[in-house]
């Protein structure tokens, strides 16, 4: 697929959201039934990336605030963390943004699109500077961790290990080098 020939916008409350299937009905739901309201409440923000030609919607996803937060049962995790921080700069907590949600349709699947939208995340937020941001977290469905795993995402903990969901976190510092 021709990533140029894509359309990337924000959400609004007036969309025709295009045809889109990505084969989790869960997915499919938020999109159609929630993203709107969780922009009305402030709670997400949703984009969507249009295939103009075809009149589809080929993915979204959407952003919240994060932090990840130190626990005590996690020295070992937090000590990894801490060790790309310097020692003056280094907290009990450090800011985040969070990909609440991230579907590709399921006609489009295996193109790049994903890897394409994390690109722009990890860019937007390592480049753009609009705001403190030194980590990109999520909540990956365990039918999507090994994506997040080969674009650079790393396990939290490995206590969910075999949870429907697993934290990861991506470290932006490690995109600029």
């Amino acid at each position: 697929m021709d990533l140029s020939k894509l359309r990337q916008f924000q959400l609004t409350p007036t969309t025709d959201i295009k045809p889109f299937q990505c084969g989790d009905a869960d997915l499919n739901e938020f999109l159609f039934e929630d993203a709107k309201h969780f922009q009305k409440e402030l709670m997400a923000i949703t984009y969507l990336l249009e295939y103009m030609e075809k009149n589809q919607t080929v993915a979204y996803f959407s952003l919240l605030a994060d932090k990840i937060i130190f626990n005590p049962d996690e020295k070992g995790v937090w000590n990894k963390l801490n060790r790309n921080i310097p020692n003056s700069k280094r907290r009990r907590s450090y800011p985040a943004v969070k990909i609440g949600r991230l579907a590709v349709n399921e006609f489009y699947s295996g193109e790049g699109i994903g890897t394409f939208i994390l690109d722009n995340i990890k860019y937007a937020f390592a480049n753009v500077k609009r705001l403190g941001c030194r980590f990109i977290t999520v909540d990956a469905l365990s039918t999507a961790v090994t994506f997040y795993e080969k674009n650079g995402f790393r396990f939290f903990t490995e206590q969910d290990k075999y949870d429907e969901t697993r934290l990861m976190f991506f470290d932006l510092k490690t995109f600029l080098s």
